[in-house]
């Protein structure tokens, strides 16, 4: 018996599996949408749809007044032109922005080639724009609280949307609803001069998204993904120029206010940094993390200074979660895990003792549960916290030159947001219940109260009506 045509047929099989597979087939879920993501929604999505082209949707997408995809014709394709090259020049697409790399192109080429075929295993949920903006069947928790500088405005965080309320005695309806892409809001601030509002904001897991939104005219003058999770702890430059913000991957972050571009990146946290605040010259920022540090950085060199607390293993009990920067001085006022707001000097002038908590100043009085938010009155005399654990939360205001404590309420729900007007006459606060809270910040009597979103039963029967069939 011959082997001769069994050893040939062996060859000829072991050939075959050393031959490379075929290319997987390229899935608009699973390949497609992480790069428009990443590259294109800050310029292509409801609130900011720039050339009238929304890339947030596969049906948005495809249905766009100009087609970008033609299935099955790439070099057709109006999207992958824009991503490419031409005669030298850089591609049009993303704007002001690293092109897309060679590897992510010929994905999207492909992806064209074989039909631009959609996959998506879920269904997506009602729209939320502008037009359409969120339906409330239950008011949301509320996770940060702004006033303007001029003190005309209240911004308000809710879902996919800040709510903008006028200052005024009486329940009014939001004057604006800043509806974006993200669904989870984190951190509100104005930028010195009220005319811009930044919204620390994204999606839990997947991305962050830093928007900047313009108060006059309400529309979205940038937004930028950065990160795997939502961004916190937004500040302004004393100049208006830069935001800088907090991150789940330890790092915190500088972006220029007008394009987005990073200037500035720094990870010496060990765990997510959860607030940040700028030098009154602006050369240096702090920031604070559930690594239970408050650390100090030069701006101009992104370097390292100082842990400008204590770093004697137990002398800080829990994460750092707020902070932020005395009106004139330079000097920090922080909270915390452990329930006890405390107030910093930014820089150290004696050479460290180890063990020594040299830079601090002054503890305030000790309130119940995790203390979420601080902040100072605008003349610097009063400084106010809000906190919360479990079925409970306090505000706690007291005089900063002493400690001693002014005036204090509980309620039955974590407080979480906390704003002080800058007339230094009222203080808003909000948290699990969703109603938005007014005092005055002297003495603690109720001004105004109102819920943070307009709930499912006020919004008009057309527009349930239209969402429910979407």
């Amino acid at each position: 018996m011959s082997f001769v045509p069994v050893i040939l047929a062996l060859l000829g099989s072991a050939n075959l599996s050393a031959q490379e597979p075929e290319p997987q087939q390229v899935s608009f879920e699973r390949d497609i949408v992480p790069i428009l993501r990443a590259s294109c929604h800050g310029c292509h999505q409801p609130a900011k749809a720039k050339g009238k082209l929304n890339l947030t949707r596969y049906e948005t997408l495809m249905r766009a007044e100009d087609p970008v995809v033609i299935p099955g014709q790439p070099d057709q394709s109006l999207l992958l032109e824009l991503l490419l090259s031409h005669d030298g020049e850089p591609p049009e697409m993303p704007e002001d922005a690293e092109p897309l790399n060679a590897e992510e192109i010929e994905i999207i080429r492909r992806w064209i080639t074989e039909g631009a075929l959609n996959d998506t295993t879920v269904k997506p949920g009602p729209l939320i724009d502008g037009a359409h903006p969120p339906v409330y069947p239950c008011l949301p928790v509320v996770t940060s609280l702004a006033y303007s500088p001029d003190g005309l405005l209240l911004a308000v965080a809710g879902w996919h949307e800040v709510l903008l309320y006028p200052v005024q005695d009486e329940i009014a309806p939001p004057a604006a609803r800043l509806v974006g892409l993200s669904p989870r809001i984190e951190s509100l601030s104005f930028s010195p001069d009220g005319t811009r509002l930044a919204v620390g904001c994204g999606t839990p897991g997947r991305q962050g998204e830093l928007q900047i939104w313009n108060t006059a005219s309400k529309h979205l003058a940038l937004s930028t993904q950065t990160t795997f999770d939502t961004l916190r702890g937004l500040s302004w430059s004393p100049d208006g120029t830069r935001v800088a913000f907090g991150c789940a991957d330890r790092s915190m972050r500088v972006v220029q206010a007008d394009t987005g571009k990073q200037v500035l990146y720094q990870a010496t946290h060990e765990d997510w940094v959860l607030g940040t605040a700028w030098s009154k010259e602006g050369d240096f920022l702090v920031s604070v993390s559930r690594d239970r540090s408050l650390k100090l950085v030069k701006v101009a060199t992104e370097q390292f200074i100082d842990n400008i607390t204590s770093i004697t293993p137990g002398a800080v009990k829990g994460g750092l979660v707020s902070v932020r920067r005395h009106p004139v001085r330079d000097e920090l006022l922080v909270g915390g895990a452990d329930g006890v707001p405390k107030i910093y000097k930014m820089h150290r002038d004696k050479k460290r003792v180890i063990g020594d908590d040299y830079n601090l100043i002054r503890a305030l009085p000790a309130m119940y549960g995790l203390i979420y938010g601080v902040e100072w009155s605008a003349d610097g005399s009063l400084v106010a916290a809000v906190s919360g654990l479990g079925q409970k939360g306090e505000v706690c205001v007291s005089h900063a030159a002493d400690g001693k404590e002014l005036w204090r309420m509980a309620f039955p729900f974590g407080v979480y947001a906390l704003a002080l007007h800058p007339t230094g006459t009222k203080l808003a606060l909000a948290g699990d219940d969703g109603l938005v809270r007014e005092y005055s910040l002297q003495d603690g009597v109720p001004l105004r109260e109102f819920p943070c979103a307009p709930m499912e039963s006020q919004v008009p029967a057309s527009l349930a009506t239209d969402r429910s069939s979407q």
